[in-house]
């Protein structure tokens, strides 16, 4: 029976005082201790035999060292505990042996049988906590220090001192009638793990020397289910502390786009992956949005996944359309030696018009939400994953209104091993309607998926919710297409500058936009439009019909041409180009005033 009121304890552990602390503590009815006669050794062997199959069942630590100990009581001893070293824990792997002194243990749990449940040993999951003054037991000097087993077949009134931490803890074994003893250590692949000790009390008979090599069968076998259930979890640690690095740390400030992001690690063991997403400010104010999915669990994916979204990344900074991403990300997949597949979901916003440009390989569709109480899965073109070799990928333009959400996502949220994709999916859309208000952008949502509780593979929550634009921030112009397009530009630039109060980039800001607009004229067929963005700092963009992006050209002393675009990569803070449907933009950005130490305009460079 579970003492779920965490009242009644095991005998072995303990202090006087402490309150007792609910935990994974098992209590037996029935005392199940066979008398000396009616023990074969068959029978010995026949329960040895079945601890293959009752214990290590999973992978767990704390589940495979419970079934240890219930598989003692009643069986073999009236109460058990299962105790693990700290420094095993922490991975300090040296030696069969602890150092001197009194070593750090952690409870890892308990069993006894109703009797014995009246006392208080360390709750299961913490460490030992002994007295002001604690002494060395006899679990200590002989099971942790030297490895060897404690047997003591009749405890006497002056042994329970030597059993027990405390004195208190003394006297409670001693007024529940404990009369035997045995500790025996749990070694594996020459490695001290821990003890596991064994108590009997009235109408039980005394351990004997039979019984101290039947424990320490068992105890061997136990203790490499404990260690391999260890040793795996430390590897999911290590992969779950990986995946973690690898994700964005924090999200960037995008204008007119207000981003939740949400990393939900699996419930079970092997459900660590390859799940990520990526969020990236791009140019004239859009933003870049991605969330993905290595197939695979485990250090492979999670390194694939790492390298994806550095590729991914790459391509981002690019400002690349979302299907040629993909496609690049395509090709970058089917280079990687293990031959990995994986879904992704890549959006560029535009807050000049209210737009996302999406492309799908292969992975659920976005829902969104309209900001008046319906919610739609987004018809995305579902391309093929990353990896199959299946392009090009279709995009799909999507216009919404002030205060619409679109929530992305990985399967982990939805998937279900009793239901089929399109039923979670319906699920997840009521699920989204049903939150309260402002609960999708405080982790509202992992809850109530319809994975929920049983879910079984980690979940990536991306959701972003467009919102206007501070009064004028954004400005877009069409150019005309002749030779008074740069004048223009100029014009509208300066003027612009001299309403937000940023006359102090005045200079370089002609300098760029008449670079940028002659480029256009010269080999783009002629600038299309203009666009001035304020945010953090103050992109200039033109855009043209060309297909050749520009590059820095080395010119020589006596070139008359050819310095354009080296005069704006040393007067702003970065400049770039991408490929557009129609032709491609070129954009150049500077830092705002009160972060400029120094700055430099046309009169220092002689012009």
């Amino acid at each position: 029976m579970n003492a779920g009121s965490g009242r009644r304890r095991l005998p072995v552990r303990g202090s006087a005082g402490r309150r007792p602390v609910g935990g994974n503590v098992r209590f037996r009815r029935s005392r199940g201790v066979l008398p000396p006669d009616q023990v074969t050794t068959r029978s010995r062997l026949a329960w040895l035999n079945s601890a293959s199959s009752r214990i290590g069942t999973t992978l767990d630590l704390e589940r495979t060292a419970q079934e240890l100990a219930e598989f003692t009581v009643p069986r073999f001893a009236d109460g058990a505990a299962v105790d693990i070293l700290e420094s095993v824990l922490r991975g300090d792997e040296g030696s069969r042996k602890t150092e001197p002194g009194i070593p750090q243990m952690r409870a890892m749990a308990l069993c006894a049988i109703e009797e014995l449940s009246n006392l208080e040993p360390t709750p299961v999951g913490e460490i030992f906590v002994h007295a002001k003054e604690p002494h060395e037991t006899l679990l200590h000097r002989y099971v942790l220090r030297q490895g060897k087993p404690v047997l003591l077949s009749r405890v006497r009134d002056d042994d329970f001192i030597r059993v027990a931490p405390t004195a208190s803890a003394a006297a409670q074994l001693r007024a529940a009638g404990v009369h035997s003893y045995l500790a025996v250590p749990l070694i594996a692949r020459g490695l001290l793990l821990g003890s596991v000790d064994f108590v009997r009390g009235r109408g039980a008979p005394p351990f004997s020397t039979t019984d101290l090599a039947l424990a320490e069968q068992l105890a061997s076998k136990a203790a490499v289910f404990i260690d391999n259930a260890r040793l795996y979890g430390r590897e999911r640690e290590h992969v779950v502390s990986l995946q973690r690095s690898l994700l964005p740390r924090v999200t960037p400030a995008t204008p007119g786009l207000l981003v939740h992001s949400e990393y939900a690690p699996a419930a079970a063991h092997h459900g660590v992956g390859g799940d990520w997403y990526d969020v990236m400010a791009l140019p004239g104010g859009r933003t870049a949005l991605m969330v993905g999915d290595v197939m695979g669990h485990g250090l492979p994916a999670a390194a694939t996944m790492g390298r994806l979204r550095t590729v991914a990344r790459t391509l981002m900074t690019l400002d690349m359309a979302p299907e040629r991403i993909l496609a690049r990300l395509d090709l970058a997949t089917r280079d990687l030696e293990d031959e990995q597949v994986s879904t992704c979901l890549c959006a560029v916003y535009d807050p000049a018009d209210s737009s996302y440009t999406l492309a799908s390989a292969g992975h659920l569709p976005p829902l969104l939400l309209d900001g008046q109480g319906a919610a739609d899965l987004v018809p995305v073109p579902a391309g093929a994953p990353l990896g199959a070799g299946v392009i090009p990928y279709d995009p799909l333009r999507l216009h919404v209104p002030d205060g619409a959400r679109l929530v992305m996502y990985t399967d982990g949220l939805i998937k279900s091993r009793d239901a089929d994709v399109d039923a979670q999916l319906d699920r997840l859309r009521a699920a989204v309607l049903s939150l309260p208000p402002g609960s999708l952008e405080k982790g509202g949502l992992v809850e109530r998926a319809p994975a929920a509780a049983a879910r079984f593979d980690e979940a990536v929550l991306l959701v972003t919710t467009s919102a206007a634009l501070p009064a004028g921030d954004l400005r877009v112009w069409e150019l005309p297409q002749d030779g008074r397009a740069a004048s223009a530009a100029r014009g509208l630039v300066t003027g612009q500058l001299a309403a937000w109060g940023l006359e102090e980039l005045a200079d370089v800001s002609e300098l760029v936009v008449s670079e940028l607009v002659g480029n256009a004229l010269r080999y783009g067929n002629g600038p299309g439009e203009l666009r001035l963005l304020r945010g953090e700092r103050l992109v200039v963009e033109v855009s043209d019909t060309g297909p050749d992006l520009p590059q820095i050209q080395h010119a020589g002393l006596s070139d008359e041409g050819g310095r354009g675009l080296q005069l704006i990569n040393m007067l702003c803070r970065r400049w770039g180009s991408s490929r557009t449907v129609t032709g491609k933009v070129v954009w150049a950005e500077q830092n705002m005033p009160s972060s400029i130490p120094g700055r430099v305009s046309k009169v220092d460079l002689g012009l």
